[in-house]
């Protein structure tokens, strides 16, 4: 069965508020998405170099006590406090080093408290209205295969980006002194359902930013086309990806965002705060993380052409353990500081979907999602098409007072903008800035903030990336 291709899409998709520009599906260029968009920032930033990034390591215990279990444990203990202290945790370091039963009698505890203190005395309350949003789709793995001229072709090339073009723009905006934080870091929910402005506070120089990645569902268009096959964990219970070899040879590696991202963060502490990570924008249709989990594999009913062929090559499918190990990836995400947001059950576009229609995907999103992710509160929207104009929303606007109702509180569509953020005492909203090929190519002025495109971009990758 052929895959479903990207140019079908490219000719029936609709014209919507936002431009969008997730999964499967293209983007769609508004004027406020606009080759003539507003210019970023200058991409001449020199790297900066911030207190937390030059604390000391924690004081070495000698070698010739660490036979001592308590001197060991003592190291265990400066070791986790320092690397808090290096993601803006100075709050977290204090009260960990604090609480241990030995802190007043351990001069090495009290020494880094203060350390920490001062260093925390020099951090400076980062403008939320400022904080850049930037998300990309599945990463190229070969680009031989993603652009080997057929009908997807052109479709990977203005919406995807390859392994080394993300690889070089984390390293650049690192280098930039951008540092990975949440929407839950920027608006709190409140007891009673409202919401309130949230803190971020980093070192004078540090720029906030967040990360999100849509439909991590490896998808069955993709398969043979250069991109990682599925999420699995390591023999360390660490997220990896499978990529699948003309040979059928199964590799384990990071071929796709989250392992890339988790190594670069260990590599690159600084990079996050409080350990965050980024956000996985999730649909439903293929299942999660490259495992068939939609109920339709197990009823059998409705099923597309590319879903028949895929239980048809695999009669030992067993849908119950691909709902389990698709949990257990869920849970070490979570644990490793990536969060999910709904991108619709079906990839749904919000702006031209009726409200009834909205809700009835909903209803197959948290049937057959969240029992795997767990409740989520975000709501990343496929094409960027959101459910309101520029204005505020209000509950006059029955998309939004459905999806308030089920429990969500933080909206994202796609703006061409270097930020773009609304925070009421009802919801948090925020636009997200597309780094792929037609931006890249098109509008190289308006990601300069981030990186420089004739730095990173993939000579591999054929020009001109088509037109939307």
């Amino acid at each position: 069965m052929k895959k479903r291709g990207i140019g079908i899409f490219l000719s029936v998709l609709c014209a919507s508020v936002f431009l969008g520009g997730c999964g499967v599906l293209p983007f769609k260029e508004k004027a406020f998405y606009s080759k003539d968009g507003q210019k970023a920032a200058d991409a001449k930033t020199a790297a900066v170099e911030t207190p937390s990034e030059s604390i000391p390591e924690p004081t070495e215990v000698p070698v010739e006590q660490k036979e001592d279990e308590s001197a060991v444990n003592m190291q265990k203990v400066l070791d986790k406090a320092h690397l808090m202290s290096v993601q803006y945790d100075y709050d977290g370091a204090i009260q960990y080093l604090k609480e241990q039963p030995e802190y007043e009698a351990t001069q090495a505890y009290k020494e880094a408290v203060v350390q920490y203190e001062n260093i925390k005395a020099t951090c400076v309350e980062y403008p939320l209205e400022e904080v850049t949003h930037v998300f990309f789709h599945t990463l190229i793995v070969d680009t031989s295969k993603a652009f080997d001229g057929d009908s997807d072709e052109a479709g990977y090339n203005q919406m995807m980006t390859t392994v080394s073009e993300f690889n070089k723009i984390m390293q650049s905006m690192y280098d930039k002194g951008y540092v990975l934080v949440s929407p839950h870091d920027m608006a709190v929910v409140n007891e009673d359902g409202t919401m309130s402005r949230g803190k971020i506070m980093l070192p004078p120089g540090k720029k906030a930013f967040v990360l999100s990645q849509d439909d991590v569902s490896y998808y069955h268009y993709m398969d043979g086309d250069g991109f990682a096959s599925k999420m699995v964990l390591d023999e360390n219970g660490d997220v990896k990806c499978e990529y699948i070899q003309d040979d059928g040879t199964v590799l384990v590696g990071d071929y796709d965002m989250v392992p890339l991202l988790d190594g670069f963060v260990k590599a690159n502490p600084a990079f996050s705060y409080h350990g965050r990570k980024g956000i996985l924008a999730m649909t439903g249709y293929n299942g999660v993380f490259g495992y068939r989990t939609d109920s339709a594999y197990k009823t059998g009913e409705n099923l597309q052409d590319n879903q028949k062929e895929f239980l048809e090559n695999n009669p030992d499918f067993n849908f119950d353990e691909e709902v389990e190990n698709a949990k257990k990836i869920a849970e070490a995400l979570k644990k490793n500081g990536w969060e999910f947001a709904s991108h619709t059950w079906g990839h749904k576009n919000a702006t031209s979907s009726s409200a009834e229609e909205l809700k009835a995907d909903n209803e197959r999103w948290e049937a057959n999602v969240a029992p795997i992710l767990g409740k989520t509160d975000m709501i990343i929207f496929a094409f960027g098409a959101d459910i309101g104009d520029w204005q505020n929303y209000s509950m006059d606007n029955p998309k939004f007072a459905y999806y308030k109702s089920r429990g969500y509180n933080y909206y994202c569509n796609v703006d061409s903008n270097q930020y773009w953020v609304q925070i009421t005492d009802e919801y948090f909203r925020q636009g997200r800035r597309n780094l792929d090929g037609y931006r890249m190519y098109y509008n190289p002025d308006m990601v300069s903030d981030l990186f420089d495109v004739s730095e990173v971009w993939d000579s591999s990758r054929p020009t001109p990336v088509p037109e939307m």
